[in-house]
């Protein structure tokens, strides 16, 4: 039988591990399909008997019924740790999930705006300190690809307008120079002049760059907020996150014949595989334009 040692494995999770209510139903959910096909599949009764061929079969199903590689990957860690507890349980003597390549997930391809997009966003008018303030900060973004934790983080000694760049940190603390391009360097000499100073009350944060209107240092959260109000005022029907502008900074940048280790290096990135993703971008992108204007696309 093999539903019992099942049972006992969720109540090990749920007792012993203490883990979440939605942590114990994705395993409940993985590991009754797994049990389901053991059953009518192969028809085994012993934990003991189920080898590796099992296992990829059970996979290999998931993979025919349309399931993603995500979901075929999460189901074979479930199984690992199943089968892990079987040993320890002495249900079985060996660990028949062992050495089975977890399937690579799909990359899939960042939204990115367009130049239009773009100088919608972007146009904001600016006669409050919290539009210039909020000018600023998308003109930042955009120009240097920041990630919005370290645009929130970002304090105004981190400024050096007059070379031109913006320092910060990164994912592991790790220090990086960023250029400023002369748009986005304009929007904050503008905010610093006359916004800023406005918005910061006297026992409110001194050094943070970007504050809320009460003086305090902006949340991620926060921005979230006003990028939404922004989206809805320029009338952009798309989706657009925090993320997009980092998107389309790095797109933009390698179509107008940037180089990928440049890129990289801006965008903070440790991996350079991690920024290739914007190469399939740009591809898929001149593909788009072929489509649309070649007489005999």
């Amino acid at each position: 039988m093999l539903k019992p040692a099942f049972h006992e494995f969720m109540h090990y999770l749920q007792i012993e591990r203490g883990v979440s209510e939605n942590t114990l139903k994705s395993y409940e959910r993985d590991l009754n399909q797994y049990v389901l096909y053991i059953e009518k599949v192969t028809h085994k009764s012993a934990w003991n008997d189920i080898g590796r061929a099992d296992i990829t079969g059970f996979l290999y199903k998931m993979k025919d019924d349309g399931k993603s590689s995500s979901t075929i990957a999460r189901a074979l860690s479930s199984i690992r740790s199943f089968h892990r507890f079987l040993i320890r349980e002495q249900l079985t003597d060996h660990d028949a999930s062992i050495h089975i390549e977890t399937p690579r997930k799909e990359r899939t391809l960042p939204s990115v705006l367009s130049n239009q997009d773009v100088d919608a966003l972007l146009a904001i008018s600016g006669n409050t300190p919290l539009e210039v303030r909020n000018k600023a900060m998308l003109e930042m973004l955009y120009a240097t690809g920041l990630r919005v934790s370290e645009l929130v983080s970002l304090k105004v000694s981190d400024l050096h307008l007059t070379m031109g760049f913006v320092r910060c940190y990164g994912k592991g603390s790790r220090e990086r120079i960023v250029p400023l391009g002369d748009m986005a360097k304009n929007a904050i000499e503008t905010y610093l002049q006359s916004s800023r100073a406005h918005l910061v009350k006297r026992k409110q944060d001194k050094h943070a760059l970007f504050v809320n209107q009460h003086g305090r240092p902006l949340s991620r959260q926060g921005f979230w907020k006003i990028l939404k109000k922004v989206v809805h005022g320029a009338g952009i029907k798309k989706e657009i996150t925090p993320h997009t502008l980092r998107h389309s900074f790095a797109t933009h940048l390698l179509e107008n014949g940037a180089d990928l280790r440049s890129v990289q290096e801006m965008l903070g990135h440790a991996d350079i595989s991690t920024t290739q993703i914007y190469t399939h971008v740009t591809k898929a992108r001149l593909k788009d334009i072929y489509q649309e204007y070649h007489p005999r696309a």
